[in-house]
């Protein structure tokens, strides 16, 4: 399974460096169309190689897509911690009532009393 895993990343290196060096004509990217900026009053704009613009799409929509989903899956998140804090809560009950039902008898029956 290793070997597919480094064949597989291989194989994307491979690809991104191919698309990089077939898209590494300048392209100017624009914050707004020139209507709206008309506008406004201002446009920045920046010049860029194409395959940085090409992977910084891919990156940004990666990390909205990571954020979405932390955000979506919260609830989850809170039950299993309100679940877990509920299960520390009811062991450390389990045990001391243990220790009040084997108070003042020998550690060995009580032992033996719980195992059964």
């Amino acid at each position: 399974m290793r070997y597919v895993r480094y064949a597989f990343l291989a194989t994307l290196a491979i690809v991104l460096i191919s698309v990089s060096l077939a898209n590494s004509a300048p392209a100017t990217v624009q914050l707004m169309p020139d209507a709206l900026a008309g506008l406004v009053g201002f446009n920045p704009s920046i010049t860029l190689p194409m395959f940085l613009i090409i992977l910084g799409g891919i990156v940004a929509g990666l990390v909205i897509g990571f954020v979405l989903e932390w955000m979506r899956e919260y609830k989850h998140r809170k039950t299993a911690s309100v679940k877990a804090r509920e299960v520390r809560k009811l062991e450390r009950e389990v045990g001391r009532l243990k220790d009040e039902k084997h108070k003042g008898k020998d550690e060995v029956l009580a032992l033996l009393e719980e195992a059964r």
